[in-house]
């Protein structure tokens, strides 16, 4: 038992310490930004979001939505001046949860399809356009309720279509990006994936 006990606790340290570096790892990839020619704001990151998928392959969607839950309370930190543009209490907690705890939270559903998918390189990119597709979301819901209120934009777009259009020009290329690279260092990194290597 005491055995069984000590593997467990060593898991769950591992646990805590690999998170811990995803989402350092992740939080410096976000530093790196660039913005392509049919961007209309926002910038692409290099995978940022990628330590967050692997945590949640690696160790489930419980854990992995807890990882992106952290994850989000870091960047919006980082991102604290956005927080202070808000005009009202709502608008700052609304600016809190879809900007960054719920929108980066949701990431950490990436295995969701684990199991349901036998392919495990296909239910990796089903995973990543699922969760990319409910960041976008967030954002969308975010750009129409707060920010095209306070900064209508300047092409005189409808608040709709702006905050789509504003959005999914850089959370579509982040998409196919990660998709990409996941796929790529599926086959390299399997054990680290599947958790092959964890103490059970």
């Amino acid at each position: 038992m005491s055995n069984t006990n000590n593997a467990r606790t060593r898991t769950a340290v591992r646990r805590l310490v690999e998170s811990a570096i995803m989402i350092a790892i992740g939080s410096v990839l976000s530093l790196f930004q660039f913005a392509g020619p049919w961007a209309l704001g926002g910038g692409i990151t290099f995978c940022s979001m990628l330590p967050l998928v692997l945590i949640s392959h690696r160790y489930g969607c419980r854990w992995g939505l807890f990882t992106g839950l952290a994850y989000g309370l870091l960047q919006m930190l980082m991102g604290i001046h956005n927080v202070q543009y808000a005009t009202s209490a709502l608008m700052a907690v609304g600016i809190i949860l879809l900007d960054y705890v719920i929108a980066y939270g949701v990431i950490g559903l990436a295995a969701l399809f684990n199991g349901v998918i036998r392919n495990r390189q296909v239910s990796i990119t089903a995973g990543i356009i699922l969760t990319f597709a409910l960041r976008l979301l967030c954002h969308f819901l975010s750009g129409l309720w707060i920010w095209e209120v306070m900064w209508p934009n300047e092409l005189g777009w409808a608040a709709p279509i702006w905050s789509i259009s504003y959005n999914a020009s850089y959370m579509v290329p982040e998409a196919i990006i990660t998709s990409v690279v996941a796929v790529l260092l599926y086959i390299p990194l399997r054990p680290y994936f599947n958790g092959e290597d964890i103490e059970k």
